[in-house]
C-alpha cells in the first residue's frame, strides 16, 4: 500500500538495503521499525521477521540500542511483555535463564526477576505450576529466611501460604495447620491460638468451620473448658450459648445438646442463671436451716428432656419465662 511504498522509498533515499524489509508480509509500521534500525546501524536481522508484531520488534530494538544480547528473547513465542522482563533482566545482569521461558507469563516472570534482584535462589519457585501470588509468598519467605519447603507446594493457594509463612516468621510450629485441608481462615484461627499460647489441638480439625474455631478459641483464651462444645455438630450460635453459660459459671452441660436450638439454649441458660442468683441470695441472707435450697437437679433436667422431645416432634418452643411453672403446667396437662 502507499504507506509501505513510502517506507521503501524513504529507505532507498537514505541508501539503505531495503531488500531486508521490502516484503508485503511486513505492514508499514514493521517496515518503519526495521528502517529505523538500519539507520541506527543495528543488527535488524534479530527482528526483521513478519512473525514479530510491532511491539515485539520495539522490545528487541531497545535491547540492541542498549547493547545487550537480545538472542535469548528475540523469538516470536515471547510476547512483548515477556520480552521486556527478559530484557530488563539482561540489562541488570541477572541470570535470565531461570525465567526466560514462554511457559512463564508476564507476572510470573516479574516475581522470579524480583527474587533474582534481591539475590535469593529464585529457582526454588521458578515453576509454572505456581501462579505469581504463590511465587510472591515463597519469595517473601526466602527473603526472611524461613523454611519455605513447608509451604512451597502448589496445593496451597497464596492465602494459605501467607498464613504458614507468617506463622514461621513468628516462630511457631506451623506443622499443626500447614495442611491443604485447612483453608486460610481456619489457619488464621489456629495461628492466633498459637500466638496466645493455648492448646490449639482441641480445634485444629478441618471439620470445624473457622467461626466454630473462633468460638472454641475464645473459650480457651478465657480459661473455659471448651471441650464441652468443641464438637462440629454444634453450630456457632449454639457454641456461643454454651460458652456464655460456662463463662457465667453455670453447668452448661445441662443444655449442651445439639438437638436444642440456640434460642432454647438461651432460655435454659438464662433460667439457670436466675436460679443460681436466687440460690446465691438465699445463701447470703438466710441460714441453711431456714430455707430449702431451690432444686435445680431432677425437676430441671426433666424440663430439659421435655424441650428436646418437643424439638424432635417439631412442636413450638418454650415461651414462658420461668422453667418450673412450665414443667408444672406440662404435668397438669
Amino acid at each position: 500500500d502507499d504507506d509501505q511504498m513510502y517506507e521503501i522509498k524513504e529507505g532507498l533515499r537514505k541508501g539503505l538495503d531495503v531488500s531486508i524489509y521490502a516484503n508485503p508480509d511486513f505492514n508499514h509500521e514493521q517496515m518503519h521499525e526495521i528502517r529505523y534500525g538500519l539507520e541506527s546501524k543495528l543488527d535488524v536481522s534479530f527482528y526483521a521477521d513478519p512473525k514479530l508484531n510491532l511491539w515485539q520488534m520495539c522490545e528487541i530494538k531497545i535491547g540492541l540500542e542498549n547493547g545487550i544480547n537480545v538472542s535469548p528473547y528475540a523469538k516470536p513465542e515471547f510476547n512483548c511483555d515477556q520480552m521486556r522482563q527478559i530484557r530488563e533482566g539482561l540489562e541488570a545482569k541477572l541470570d535470565i535463564s531461570v525465567y526466560a521461558d514462554p511457559k512463564f507469563n508476564l507476572w510470573q516472570m516479574r516475581e522470579i526477576k524480583k527474587g533474582l534482584e534481591n539475590r535469593i535462589d529464585a529457582s526454588v519457585y521458578a515453576n509454572p505450576n505456581f501462579d505469581e501470588s504463590q511465587m510472591q509468598e515463597i519469595r517473601k519467605g526466602l527473603e526472611t529466611g524461613v523454611d519455605i519447603s513447608i509451604y512451597a507446594n502448589p496445593n496451597f493457594d497464596e492465602s494459605q501460604m501467607s498464613q504458614i509463612r507468617t506463622g514461621l516468621e513468628e516462630g511457631f510450629d506451623v506443622s499443626i495447620y500447614a495442611k491443604p485441608e485447612f483453608e486460610c481462615y481456619q489457619m488464621s484461627q489456629i495461628r492466633e491460638g498459637l500466638r496466645n499460647g493455648i492448646d490449639v489441638s482441641i480445634y485444629a480439625n478441618s471439620e470445624f468451620s473457622w467461626p466454630q474455631m473462633q468460638e472454641i478459641r475464645w473459650g480457651l483464651e478465657n480459661d473455659i473448658d471448651a471441650s464441652i462444645y468443641a464438637n462440629p455438630v454444634f453450630d456457632i450460635d449454639q457454641m456461643e450459648e454454651i460458652r456464655e453459660g460456662l463463662k457465667e459459671g453455670l453447668d452448661a452441660s445441662v443444655y449442651a445438646n445439639p438437638e436444642l436450638s440456640n434460642e432454647q439454649m438461651a432460655k435454659i441458660r438464662l433460667e439457670l442463671k436466675s436460679i443460681e442468683q436466687e440460690n446465691s441470695y438465699l445463701e447470703k441472707y438466710t441460714e441453711p436451716s431456714d430455707v430449702e435450697e431451690i432444686d435445680e437437679s431432677s425437676e430441671f433436667l426433666d424440663y430439659v428432656d421435655s424441650v428436646v422431645e418437643e424439638t424432635k416432634q417439631e412442636q413450638q418452643t418454650l415461651s414462658e419465662k420461668r422453667i418450673k411453672p412450665i414443667i408444672t403446667q406440662g404435668e397438669v396437662h
